[in-house]
């Protein structure tokens, strides 16, 4: 991931790319987790509810195993999604004029 950042991130901004890696990785569970790192629906899809269904799915495996969610969101139009689904938004990332980054983390429930 590192040599693509540095393929593509222009110089005079890596150090700020670095900077936000570094605070995401700070905002990690230090317990056992589940990282969701990409969840995606086509834009042609979207508002159909592949998206929680896909969040659905995973969940029910987190919840089953007893242990925690934890993603990031990168779109804040997103937070509403993952809040249905149990999401507490646990901080902003931002470094300098990048764009504004959400960690989120889910406790499991209890399977009833």
């Amino acid at each position: 991931m590192m040599a693509v950042i540095r393929e593509v991130v222009p110089d005079s901004r890596l150090e700020n790319a670095f900077s936000v890696f570094q605070k995401i990785g700070s905002f990690h569970p230090g317990e056992p987790h589940w990282y969701l790192p990409l969840v995606g629906v086509d834009p042609s899809q979207q508002a159909r509810g592949y998206g929680s269904m896909l969040m659905k799915h995973a969940l029910e495996r987190c919840d089953r195993e007893r242990k925690l969610a934890y993603l990031e969101s990168s779109n804040p139009r997103n937070l509403s999604l993952y809040i249905r689904h149990g999401f507490e938004l646990i901080g902003t990332i931002q470094v300098g004029d990048s764009p504004p980054v959400f960690p989120m983390l889910r406790k499991p429930r209890s399977m009833a």
